[in-house]
């Protein structure tokens, strides 16, 4: 057992009871945080009140960008329980991105029962409408101050929680994309594989253009060629061309999502044709063009199944399945959301019950 206080906050919030497209805009009343001193190692785990963090100016988050996250999620089922979907493996995601920022790994087992803890202290916060649920935000950041180029010795690891809708304003409907020919999110040898807040900055100009123009988010290509799929803005992305179900396969240069994986296993189960391999832009082009591109979705934590009814590539636009869903991404969508409120048996003991 994990010792961990908890300084409860003197007034409680104000909890939102339609999420409608809300992401990200309402904090539960509590986070969890801990503090990493170098020969000292990770102290002071505690609950306490959410609020802002005192930062020196000159810290190494500030200065050099020392810093990562992840995102997971709790589901309140209908008989009112709280369950967590995969938290243990977004934790070792988190410890892979510290690692590539030469930061400190977290205990996996202290940091599940934070997430526990602090949920069920939470608990109301929890949505009961099927689709929404609790964003669950792992956050550590370097906080030294001083001025050399050199990893911080000091840190902070937050948790806290968000209840959120629909990421995208479309809710689980297709949405319409931008390949971008001239920008690149993370390039071979960098450090695009952790999720690091430098890899989403380097995302932004290009995602405001997008959103100008209309689009949902933004496909990106490799960095050297400038051809291959590598994912989306918020997501891993999956193609199905001629009855076979493609992804990229994983590299320094691209996340390794924990629905891609959960996504992959699922279509395996079922015994379906699925490769990870590259995929070449222009051979998604000329299968529109003869009819054999089926489908395209991408797939997150955040909006978890998102069908693509649009790509838009060098001036063309490329519709997908008639701009509808198709039957792969919505039976993927319906089973996951199944195993987010149990009423389908979880055969991979992925859902951690909070209590």
């Amino acid at each position: 057992m994990h010792d961990i206080p908890v300084t409860r906050a003197a007034a409680r919030k104000s909890i939102p009871q339609d999420l409608k497209a809300s992401f990200g805009d309402y904090f539960s009343d509590h986070m969890f945080r801990m503090e990493y001193t170098e020969g000292r190692g990770w102290h002071d785990p505690r609950i306490v009140p959410f609020g802002p963090l005192q930062l020196h100016p000159s810290s190494s988050v500030i200065q050099y960008a020392q810093s990562i996250f992840d995102g997971s999620k709790g589901y309140r089922r209908e008989d009112g329980s709280i369950h967590l979907f995969r938290p243990q493996a977004h934790i070792a995601r988190l410890n892979r991105s510290a690692g590539e920022l030469c930061m400190p790994a977290v205990d996996p087992d202290l940091v599940l029962a934070a997430m526990r803890k602090l949920i069920g202290l939470d608990r109301d916060w929890v949505p009961a409408k099927r689709g929404n649920a609790i964003y669950v935000r792992q956050t550590m950041v370097g906080t030294e101050g001083y001025m050399v180029v050199r990893p911080s010795k000091t840190y902070t690891y937050l948790i806290f929680l968000c209840p959120v809708g629909s990421y995208y304003s479309e809710g689980a409907g297709p949405v319409r994309i931008l390949v971008s020919e001239t920008r690149v999110r993370a390039a071979k040898g960098a450090i695009g594989s952790a999720k690091a807040g430098a890899n989403y900055a380097a995302s932004l100009k290009v995602g405001r253009e997008a959103a100008a123009a209309g689009f949902s988010q933004v496909l990106w290509l490799d960095s050297v060629q400038r051809r291959y799929l590598e994912e989306v803005g918020t997501m891993n992305i999956m193609v199905k061309i001629g009855g076979r179900i493609l992804t990229p396969p994983l590299s320094d240069s691209i996340l390794p999502g924990i629905t891609r994986d959960s996504v992959l296993t699922l279509l395996h189960d079922w015994g379906m044709e699925v490769a990870e391999a590259p995929i070449d832009i222009e051979d998604v082009v000329v299968a529109s063009r003869t009819g054999r591109l089926e489908e395209i979705w991408g797939v997150g934590t955040a909006a978890v199944i998102s069908p693509v009814g649009e790509l838009a590539w060098r001036g063309e636009r490329i519709i997908v399945n008639g701009g509808q869903t198709g039957p792969v991404a919505a039976k993927l969508f319906e089973q996951l959301t199944g195993l987010h409120a149990g009423t389908v048996p979880d055969r991979h003991g992925w859902s951690v019950a909070v209590d």
